[in-house]
Order: structure tokens, then C-alpha cells, then sequence
């Protein structure tokens, strides 16, 4: 037997195993729930579940992820503003879903909160970039 062939058959094994785990979804179906595949990175049409709050999670979420695929320019200051205004956008949509569907006085406060905060600091991360003209 050749020198190599057991380097060979370990790679492929390594490989199949690898394969057969990236195929099972296991990351996805934490905890018993399955996830739905989204669109992000390209795949395809996302499929939305039938629960309206799910749907709404997914609907910001989705988004967000679309809306944060920017083009970097190289200036850490810009960059950063560019990205973290969807990104906090996103927190605002998900804010919003949890007042609409949500019932935890605790979390709507909380919810609440992030609206207005994130709003304001949206607000001023669009100035700051206005003012560069970025």
C-alpha cells in the first residue's frame, strides 16, 4: 500500500464528515426549533414562516443584513457609521415587532426604549456623516 493512501482515505472521511454535518442542519435546530434558511449571502428566496411573529423577526432581520452589506471605503470612522445605521435600524424594527406581539410590560418598556434611543442616535450618526458629506 502506498505511503499516502492512509492520508488519502482520512481526507475523504474528514471530508464526508464534514459534508454529512454542514447537510444535517444541526446548528440551525438548536434547541428542537427549526430555523428557516434566509436569503442572505445570496441563496435564494427566503421561506417565512406562517407564525406573524416569526415572519416579523425574519422580515427585520433580513433587512438589516441587506441593508448592512455596504461598500467599506477604508476609513474606520465612515465605515462604522455607514454599517451601524441599519444595524440600529434593525434593533428598532425588532423593537417594534415585540410591541406589536409582545405582552411583558418589562420587555414593551425595554422595546420602547430602544425606539427612542436608537432613533436618536440614528439621527446623529446621519449628521455626522452629512457633515462630511459621506
Amino acid at each position: 500500500m502506498n505511503k499516502l493512501t492512509p492520508i488519502f482515505i482520512a481526507g475523504a472521511l474528514l471530508a464526508v464528515g464534514v459534508l454529512a454535518y454542514a447537510q444535517s442542519g444541526i446548528g440551525p435546530q438548536a434547541n428542537g426549533v427549526t430555523l428557516m434558511q434566509s436569503a442572505h449571502g445570496g441563496h435564494g428566496s427566503p421561506e417565512y414562516s406562517d407564525n406573524p411573529v416569526i415572519r416579523d423577526y425574519q422580515t427585520a432581520n433580513d433587512k438589516m443584513h441587506a441593508d448592512m452589506e455596504i461598500e467599506f471605503t477604508g476609513d474606520a470612522d465612515v465605515d462604522f457609521m455607514r454599517g451601524m445605521i441599519p444595524h440600529h435600524q434593525g434593533a428598532i424594527d425588532m423593537a417594534k415587532v415585540a410591541l406589536e406581539h409582545g405582552k411583558d410590560p418589562k420587555v414593551r418598556k425595554l422595546a420602547q426604549d430602544v425606539i427612542t434611543a436608537q432613533e436618536g442616535e440614528i439621527a446623529m450618526m446621519q449628521k455626522w456623516l452629512a457633515d462630511r458629506s459621506k
